[in-house]
C-alpha cells in the first residue's frame, strides 16, 4: 500500500501513488522508467485519477513546477508542470535522476541533444531528431542521455505534464548557447511553485 500523499491530494492519488510504488520497487532504472511510462498512460486515461486544479494554472514568464507527492519511503517524486502558450525551458539536465515524464493535456515538443565535448564550464551539444509528446503520451530519460529542451507546442493553449523523478530534483544545470554549437554551463536552483 502506498504512503498518503505529503503535499496536494487530488482524485485517485493512492490509485496512481501505488502504481508508481509498484514500478520504482524494481529497482533497475531502464526496468522502473519502461513500466513508469505504462503507468503514466495508463493514469492519463483513466478517470479515476483527477489532478487538482491547480496544476492547469499557469504562471506569467515561467512555466510551473507544482509538487503532488515525495515519497519518503522510496525516495521519488511527482511533480506536475502547466506550460503557458510557448513556454519551455533552456537546454538542461536532471542532475544525474532518471526522469519518466507524461503528458496530461495538450503537446510537448521535446529537443535531446547529445554533448560532444567539454572545455572548463563550456560544451558543445548537437541537437538530436525532435520528439513530440501528445496527450496520452510518456517518455523517458536515463543518465547520461538526460540533456533536452522541452516547450509547449502551442502559442494559445496550456499544456500539462506529470513527472516522476528518482529523487527530488533541487537543482540542474543549464546550458546557455554561445553559439557554433557551443554552451556555457550554469547551476540552477529549482524551485517549486504553490498552487
Amino acid at each position: 500500500m502506498g504512503e498518503k500523499p505529503t503535499f496536494v491530494p487530488f482524485r485517485g492519488d493512492q490509485h496512481l501513488i501505488e502504481a508508481i510504488d509498484a514500478a520504482v520497487c524494481l529497482r533497475d532504472p531502464r526496468a522502473i522508467t519502461y513500466a513508469l511510462r505504462q503507468v503514466l498512460r495508463d493514469a492519463i486515461a483513466d478517470p479515476r485519477i483527477e489532478l487538482p486544479p491547480c496544476v492547469r494554472q499557469p504562471l506569467a514568464g515561467h512555466y510551473a513546477r507544482r509538487e503532488l507527492y515525495r515519497s519518503e519511503q522510496l525516495g521519488y517524486v511527482v511533480i506536475a508542470m502547466c506550460w503557458g502558450p510557448g513556454q519551455g525551458t533552456p537546454l538542461h539536465d536532471h542532475d544525474a535522476l532518471w526522469c519518466v515524464e507524461g503528458v496530461w493535456q495538450g503537446e510537448l515538443i521535446v529537443t535531446p541533444y547529445a554533448m560532444q565535448e567539454t572545455d572548463g564550464d563550456r560544451c558543445r551539444f548537437a541537437a538530436q531528431e525532435v520528439m513530440y509528446g501528445e496527450q496520452g503520451s510518456a517518455g523517458s530519460l536515463i543518465p547520461p542521455h538526460e540533456y533536452h529542451t522541452l516547450r509547449n507546442a502551442s502559442d494559445t493553449d496550456i499544456a500539462v505534464s506529470v513527472h516522476v523523478y528518482e529523487a527530488p530534483m533541487e537543482r540542474s544545470t543549464v546550458f546557455e548557447p554561445l553559439g557554433d554549437g557551443w554552451y556555457q554551463r550554469r547551476i540552477k536552483v529549482l524551485e517549486t511553485d504553490c498552487g
